[in-house]
């Protein structure tokens, strides 16, 4: 029941976008994310140990490699997090900022789950970073 409430409240935020089907989520494990291409935009999917999904941008600002997808997943002080596996910055699944750095911020996406597919919304996709 948690799962699907989360999954509702990602989908009011993007009722508008179209989706683009990426994967199963029993492709994810719980704790690990997956990078995934889209429209030219590389993408981190993200699954928690609490089987909420996110979806962020796969590139680290810090050490300017597309690494974020393979980042340890955990939280701090309750918020959902992803540490770089590179100089180990942690972002925030739910708004992309940088817990230690918050001048810095990932793009985040709408994502949403529909009979077991993990799905992204692309609208404004194209010329992301």
């Amino acid at each position: 029941m948690a799962l699907q409430a989360a999954l509702e409240r990602n989908d009011s935020v993007a009722e508008e976008s179209a989706w683009a089907d990426v994967c199963s989520l029993s492709d994810i494990a719980p704790g690990a994310g997956v990078a995934a291409l889209l429209e030219g935009v590389q993408i981190a999917l993200v699954r928690t140990r609490h089987g909420r999904v996110f979806a962020l941008s796969n590139f680290d600002p810090f050490s300017k490699a597309f690494v974020i997808a393979r980042g340890i997943v955990g939280d701090r002080a309750g918020v959902p997090k992803i540490a770089s596996q590179i100089y180990k910055q942690s972002f925030s699944l739910e708004t992309g900022e940088c817990l230690d750095d918050a001048s810095v911020r990932l793009p985040t996406y709408p994502v949403r789950v529909v009979s077991g597919r993990i799905q992204i919304g692309v609208t404004g996709l194209r010329g992301m970073p």
